[in-house]
C-alpha cells in the first residue's frame, strides 16, 4: 500500500515548497511539487493542510539507560517519548551497565533494541584508557562513532590523561572514525567542589554548580579536544557545548552546507535555560555540562543561525525524581527532554532565533551528515521515509499525564506551546496519529557509510 501525503509545505534542503510526498513500503518514491497527483485504489491518503513536513528528527545524543539502568528508563518508553515527539532516530550513549566498550556488548544493544525501540536505533562505542585496539574490530556499518568522556565519568571511561588521548585521537581518525567528546577538566571540577563544601557543607546549593562546574573547566578541556584533533586528523564533535568562549574554538562552514572537520553541538538544556532558573527549577535542570549565564545562553543560540554549532541534541538522560533531590553534590545529573525537543526548539523559530529551514538543518540533515546515517535525514527519492508532520496550533502545556517517559517527569512541566507533532512515519509505517502510537511496530537498525567523506 502507497501512502500519499498532501496539502502539506515540505521543508528540505534550505527550501520551503507545497509538494506531495509518495510513499512506497519503506521509502520516499517521489515527491511531486503541487497538490494534483494520481491516487490508486488502496492508496493511504494523509492530509497534511497547514502543515509543515520535516524529514524524520535524528537526536544524535541520548542515554536510554539500557541496559542495567532500567529502573531510570528503558529503550521502549524513551523511544516511545521519541516517536510521539517526532524523532524518527536516536543515537545512544555507551554509559550503561555493562559499558558498550566491546563487540559484544555493542552487538547486544543492537540486538536488544530490535524488539525494543519503536523508532530506528544506533549506538556509540565507549572509548576507555585501555580499549584503542577494539576499535578496529567493529563493523563501521553498524555505529556511528566513538565517545569519549574527558570528563563527568568514572572508573575506566574517564580519560583524561594525555598520552591516553593522543591514542584515541590518533586511532580514531586512523579508522576515519567520529570521535565525539564529552569535555569538561576533571581536576578542575574536583577542586571547584572541595573548596564549595569547605565553604558551604556537603551539599552545596544547586546555585553554585555552573561555578563548580564551571566555564573554565569546559573552555580548558574544549581547547585540548580540538588541539589533539587538528594535530591528528580526527573528525571532532564536541557534544553539549555550554559557553560563549568555546565557540570560538569552532569555525563556521565556508560552504553552503559543508561541515567543519571539528563541529559543535548544542543540546536542549542549553539553548533554553539559564543559571537564573535554578530559582524556580532547582536540581531538576542539574546536568553535566552545568547550564550557565544569560549571556551564554544567548551565545549558544546565536550560533545556531551563524553555522558554529552544527547540530541540536537532546542529551536526554532521565532519572528516578527522587535522585534529582538535593543540591550540588547530591542531585543526580540529567534530565529528560527527548519528547518536547522539537517543539521547544519550534518555539525559538517564532521567536526568531533561527529559521525553519535551518532547525531542519540542524536536527535532521547535519546529524546525518556528521555520522554518515545511511539514507536517513532528507527527504529524497530512495531514501527511508522517516517523515515528522507539525504544525501550530491553540496553546497548551505539558502535564505530567502526556509523559511518556519511564521517569514521568520532565524540567519542562507547566511549559506551553503552540506547536505540535502531528504526524510521525518510520520507515514508511505511521507510527504516531494525531495522538496516537502504533505501540506494535519497531524501527530498524540504523546503518552507517563507510570511507565516504561525512561532510558531503
Amino acid at each position: 500500500m502507497r501512502t500519499i501525503i498532501v496539502g502539506g509545505c515540505i521543508v528540505n534542503e534550505g527550501k520551503t515548497f507545497e509538494a506531495t510526498i509518495i510513499v512506497d513500503d519503506d521509502c520516499i518514491t517521489d515527491i511531486i511539487e503541487g497538490q494534483h497527483v494520481s491516487r490508486n485504489i488502496g492508496d493511504k491518503v494523509v492530509n497534511a493542510a497547514g502543515c509543515f513536513v520535516l524529514p524524520g528528527i535524528i537526536d544524535e545524543h541520548v542515554h536510554f539507560r539500557e541496559p542495567g539502568l532500567t529502573s531510570k528508563a528503558d529503550i521502549e518508553s524513551e523511544s516511545r517519548a521519541a516517536a510521539v515527539g517526532g524523532i524518527t532516530s536516536f543515537l545512544d550513549m555507551p554509559n550503561t551497565v555493562p559499558q558498550t566498550t566491546t563487540p559484544e556488548a555493542l552487538n547486544d544493544k543492537i540486538t536488544m533494541a530490535a524488539d525494543r525501540s519503536h523508532v530506528n536505533y544506533g549506538f556509540f562505542f565507549g572509548a576507555t584508557k585501555d580499549n584503542t585496539r577494539a576499535f578496529s574490530q567493529l563493523d563501521r556499518t553498524r555505529f556511528p562513532g566513538v565517545k569519549l568522556f574527558m570528563g563527568a565519568s568514572t572508573g575506566n571511561m574517564l580519560v583524561d590523561r594525555k598520552e591516553t588521548l593522543e591514542k584515541i585521537f590518533k586511532t580514531c581518525a586512523d579508522l576515519q572514525l567520529p570521535l565525539m567528546t564529552h569535555c569538561e577538566d576533571t581536576a578542575m571540577i574536583t577542586a571547584n567542589m572541595a573548596k564549595a563544601k569547605q565553604q558551604y557543607g556537603d551539599d552545596p546549593d544547586i546555585a553554585l554548580h555552573s561555578l563548580i562546574r564551571s566555564a573554565q573547566s569546559c573552555y580548558t578541556s574544549t581547547s585540548l579536544a580540538v588541539a589533539l584533533a587538528r594535530r591528528y586528523g580526527t573528525h571532532l564533535h564536541v557534544a553539549h557545548v555550554s559557553t560563549a568562549r568555546e565557540l570560538e574554538l569552532f569555525g563556521k562552514p565556508t560552504v553552503e552546507n559543508e561541515l567543519p572537520a571539528i563541529t559543535g553541538e548544542a543540546v536542549i538544556a542549553h539553548l533554553w535555560f539559564s543559571e537564573r532558573d535554578y530559582k524556580t527549577k532547582g536540581a531538576l535542570i542539574k546536568c553535566n555540562p552545568s547550564i550557565k549565564r544569560v549571556e551564554d545562553r544567548a551565545a549558544l543560540r546565536e550560533a545556531l543561525a551563524v553555522g558554529q554549532i552544527s547540530a541540536i541534541g537532546t542529551d536526554h538522560a532521565p532519572h528516578a525524581l527522587a535522585d534529582k533531590q538535593g543540591g550540588c553534590a547530591k542531585a543526580a545529573s540529567g534530565m529528560p527532554t527527548i519528547q518536547f525537543s522539537l517543539v521547544t526548539m519550534l518555539t525559538l523559530v517564532d521567536e526568531g532565533v533561527l529559521s525553519l529551514e535551518r532547525l531542519v538543518q540542524l536536527m535532521a540533515h547535519n546529524p546525518a551528515r556528521l555520522f554518515s546515517i545511511n539514507k536517513r535525514g532528507f527527504l529524497r527519492r530512495g531514501y527511508k521515509a522517516d517523515i515528522t508532520i507539525v504544525k501550530r496550533c491553540d496553546p497548551w502545556t505539558v502535564s505530567t499525564g502526556m509523559i511518556e517517559s519511564k521517569c514521568g517527569w520532565s524540567p519542562l512541566l507547566g511549559q506551553t506551546y503552540q506547536w505540535k507533532v502531528v504526524h510521525t512515519f518510520c520507515n514508511g509505517r505511521h507510527i504516531f496519529d494525531d495522538g496516537i502510537l502504533d505501540r506494535n511496530y519497531y524501527g530498524e537498525a540504523l546503518r552507517f557509510r563507510f570511507n565516504e567523506n561525512s561532510k558531503k
